[in-house]
């Protein structure tokens, strides 16, 4: 799974008719009830403790699946699963979600089975020690929320497609399967689909018989996987080939969007990893070949099935030619996906606590592949400024966790799925590669890989594997890094004699909840102004432990104007500028030659305005006068990033401050045009800056400019206006209610009626400052379950941004009060919800709001609490903030 972004499910059971005849079978339901200590509790969930127990006595599982496919909503299959056990349990099931049962079969007796539509519980008396064999035939509907077998309706042609996604346990919503990651299976598949679609899997297809209307897609047997690493995806997509590397390669994408695909940038970068992976793990590619699909209302960012990778097509699709930061992102989630072929697939976790261990390492490899074998040389620079900022907040926050934690039942698989999983674990990993050394570290991997190939691994066969490399314990790094929760803060401390450093330390910190004290290797670098810029001076590597560790290999450097402890970003901790440091750093920003320095130190300002130390208009100053200046691509957009978090505490922070919020909203959206214009031979840098121009744009004189560029009554050399752009001028237009917006969005609405199209006009309608509109959409997202979600969550991102804090009051009461309910509705949904309607408005009363909220819905989910717990303190934060404004 797929990169944050930074940007996550279980439904409601719906009992077949089966149900209610279950104990109309003796012999179903003389196994029926068990005095297990294992007994499930009738959801498809599964606990820890039971996937254990049937892991224990149950092996060599193999998946004879047959699937008939059509533009139908709903599918038949027959499910065939082999299976060994080791002793006949008084209880045990097999999992299949929400089926219409025809055909039960256990060992050759035909029987009516125990089915609760969530799984089996299979007749004690009818299984064997040795091996079973159970044959199902059903019918199901397919999902519609990015789960199990999804269905997609093309909107502009009407073509039917489909794909599946299994993680964490959503196999089970398209075949009977022991829904579980450590029980691995081989899988063979027999489908038959219509004559003009493709169907792809994890296996290339041997045969594809005629058959009339359909064809029959025969697939030899897989390699041993995990069930939510395998997949089926089928429709008729568009596909493209390339045999020029290693291994052959194939793209998908729909037929009415494949103009919009770049197929040479995907190759590039495809061939380009495996050639990186291959060497560095010293293992070959582990699966015959690479297809990788481009799929619709998809949830995550792209997913790791084995051989048949998934990618949204809402983060990878384009109606222009890609930026550089879109050909970034997607050569790094390639990466990303691919790591996980190795590190996930090839080797998979136990359990779901192991699942940071997945993420983690593929985000780690994924940014050094991207960083050694494309042109993104920079990688490391973009993850510090995107990805690793999300870590540091995260692990700032009242609900901070370890990065191991453990996870009771495959409903929480994702509870804790966040940047400390990703970006935070991905960065003790590089840290970790410091301490042991790089082809220490990478030996260590390649180990572990070779002794759990196809297998499934916990924390610590990775833990020792790395050990035996290195010859270390590290037992107490792992102690310290990943079941400690929290993220320390160094400084330098030291004093000059004579214009020399006489004395020099680090001094480390940590939150009192969480005291840990960790030892990390850095690097200290050493800067002076000089007459064209600020320079280094020198640079040293340390390791470092406890509050206090003296550096006396600086002692007798010439003194510094600027200090920075973690130069070159080795360690994950927070930066704390001495006062020299930090007015070098504010007076002279523009002036730092490294690029990787500069920003740290743009990071410092803006860290210091969200911990309270620094004013907010005081960063906005020092960002007005240089993000101009600024002439790296990847700085200029976290500058722009943090630009936007600072309006957006603004507007909540309104109507207190609104002169002065119009003022700067005014100051942002002219430099933005400006520098937009100033760029018109620079494609990249002219886009990220209009990009802004649009965001900052809420008066009445930039909004009239983009409506009259809209209209082609103006333009801005060398600026096209693409479909993706006018979508956004639109939103912006009627976040804001300006001129003929609401026109101008039922025109585009006819112009651009693809699914794109279809999610950016709910966009823009939701986000207009209308109280009926808004209710009338609140109502569509609580209560309606037949929209597809992917749809739900683009209401529920743009229903109250942050300046309508008026019309989001007048619902604030009702969303409270239908927590629960939403809760009902399963993680998948209530993630987005959490996220983006729990209210907000920067005041003390709702804080207040909050608390009661957490004292007296006390049934509400750990995930809720949690986002309630995140959004109260993000409150204090913008509090705080909004009392130091000057």
């Amino acid at each position: 799974m797929k990169l944050l972004s930074t940007e996550l499910f279980s439904p409601r059971i719906i009992k077949t008719s089966l149900v209610a005849l279950c104990c109309a079978s003796v012999i179903s339901c003389s196994s029926s009830v068990s005095t297990s200590s294992f007994q499930r509790d009738g959801t498809a969930n599964i606990s820890q403790a039971q996937a254990q127990a049937r892991s224990n006595i149950v092996s060599n599982v193999q998946y004879e699946l047959t699937f008939f496919l059509s533009e139908q909503s709903q599918f038949s299959a027959k499910s065939v699963v082999h299976f060994d056990l080791s002793s006949v349990p008084k209880s045990l099931t097999l999992d299949l979600n929400k089926a219409n049962v025809q055909q039960f079969i256990i060992n050759g007796t035909k029987v009516y089975p125990n089915y609760n539509g969530a799984y089996f519980t299979l007749n004690q008396s009818l299984l064997t020690s040795g091996s079973n064999t159970i044959e199902i035939e059903f019918t199901r509907e397919h999902s519609t929320n990015g789960e199990g077998l999804h269905r997609f309706v093309d909107p502009v042609d009407g073509k039917v497609y489909l794909y599946s996604h299994f993680e964490p346990a959503a196999a089970q919503q398209m075949f009977a399967v022991f829904d579980q990651p450590d029980i691995k299976a081989n899988y063979q598949i027999n489908v038959h689909a219509p004559k003009d679609w493709q169907v792809i899997s994890a296996m290339r297809e041997t045969n594809v018989i005629d058959q009339g209307d359909n064809n029959l897609w025969t697939f030899p047997t897989t390699p041993k996987l995990s069930p939510y690493n395998f997949s089926m995806h089928a429709g008729p997509y568009k596909v493209w080939q390339d045999n020029s590397g290693r291994y052959p390669m194939r793209l998908f994408s729909r037929q009415s969007v494949a103009s919009q695909v770049s197929p040479q940038d995907w190759f590039t970068y495809t061939k380009q990893g495996l050639d990186f992976f291959d060497n560095y793990f010293g293992i070959a590619y582990p699966f015959k070949k690479y297809d990788q699909v481009l799929v619709p209302d998809f949830l995550y960012g792209a997913m790791e099935n084995a051989a048949a990778i998934t990618f949204s097509e809402d983060r990878f699709l384009f109606n222009a030619e890609m930026t550089a930061e879109q050909k970034e992102r997607l050569a790094g989630v390639i990466m990303h996906e691919m790591a996980h072929q190795w590190f996930g697939d090839l080797v998979t976790m136990k359990w779901w606590n192991g699942l940071w261990l997945n993420e983690s390492f593929a985000s780690f490899m994924g940014t050094l592949a991207t960083s050694e074998a494309t042109e993104f040389s920079h990688a490391w620079r973009t993850f510090y400024a995107s990805g690793k900022q999300a870590a540091y907040h995260q692990d700032s926050l009242v609900t901070t966790h370890p990065i191991e934690v453990p996870v009771a039942t495959s409903q929480n698989a994702f509870d804790n799925i966040d940047a400390i999983t990703y970006q935070k674990g991905a960065s003790t990993i590089k840290q970790l590669r410091h301490l042991l050394g790089e082809e220490t570290f990478r030996r260590g991997v390649s180990q572990y890989l070779q002794q759990y190939s196809y297998k499934n691994a916990e924390l610590n066969d990775f833990i020792n594997s790395l050990a035996q490399a290195s010859g270390r314990d590290l037992s107490l790094w792992t102690k310290e890094w990943l079941y400690a929760a929290g993220v320390n803060t160094i400084k330098a401390q030291y004093t000059c004699q004579n214009s020399q450093i006489d004395s020099f330390a680090i001094i480390q910190t940590a939150d009192e909840q969480h005291p840990t004290l960790r030892e990390q290797r850095i690097k200290i670098g050493l800067f002076n102004k000089q007459r064209y810029g600020v320079e280094k001076q020198t640079s040293l590597a340390v390791t470092y432990k406890g509050a206090y560790t003296e550096v006396e290999q600086l002692i007798g450097e010439a003194c510094p104007d600027l200090v920075y402890p973690n130069y070159d970003d080795w360690g994950f901790v927070k930066v704390e500028l001495d006062p020299t440091s930090f007015n070098t750093a504010k007076e002279q920003l523009s002036q730092v030659s490294d690029p990787l320095l500069r920003s740290m130190l743009w990071q410092s300002m803006w860290d210091s305005v969200i911990e309270g130390k620094t004013p907010l208009n005081e960063f906005l100053n020092i960002a007005l006068i240089n993000a101009p200046l600024e002439k790296d691509y990847t700085i200029l957009g976290q500058v722009l990033g943090n630009l936007q978090r600072a309006k957006n505490y603004l507007d909540l922070m309104a109507p207190s401050n609104t002169a002065y919020n119009n003022k700067i909203s005014k100051a942002l959206s002219q430099m933005s045009l400006r520098m937009s214009m100033e760029y018109f031979s620079n494609s990249d840098f002219q886009r990220r800056w209009f990009d802004a121009y649009i965001s900052f744009s809420n008066n009445g004189d930039a909004l009239k400019h983009i409506q009259s560029l809209l209209q082609g009554k103006d333009l801005i050399k060398g600026l096209s206006i693409d479909q993706d752009l006018r979508w956004a001028m639109i939103k912006q237009l009627n976040r804001y209610d300006y001129g003929n917006a609401q026109a101008l969005l039922a025109k585009e609405k006819q112009l651009d009626q693809s699914d794109s199209g279809e999610k950016a006009a709910i966009a823009a309608e939701v986000i207009r400052p209308q109280s009926s509109l808004k209710r009338q959409w609140l109502n569509t997202i609580e209560h309606n379950d037949s929209m597809p979600f992917s749809k739900i969550r683009v209401a529920m991102n743009n229903l109250y941004p942050a300046e309508q804090k008026l019309l989001s009051a007048a619902t604030a009461e009702q969303r409270f009060a239908n927590l629960a309910l939403m809760d009902s509705k399963g993680p998948v949904f209530m993630r987005s919800f959490a996220a983006q309607l729990i209210p907000t408005e920067c005041s003390s009363a709702n804080i207040d709001a909050i608390s009661s909220v957490l004292n007296t819905q006390t049934g509400l989910s750990a995930l809720t609490r949690r986002a309630l717990l995140e959004t109260r303190q993000q409150e204090q934060r913008c509090v705080k903030i909004k009392h130091m404004l000057r």
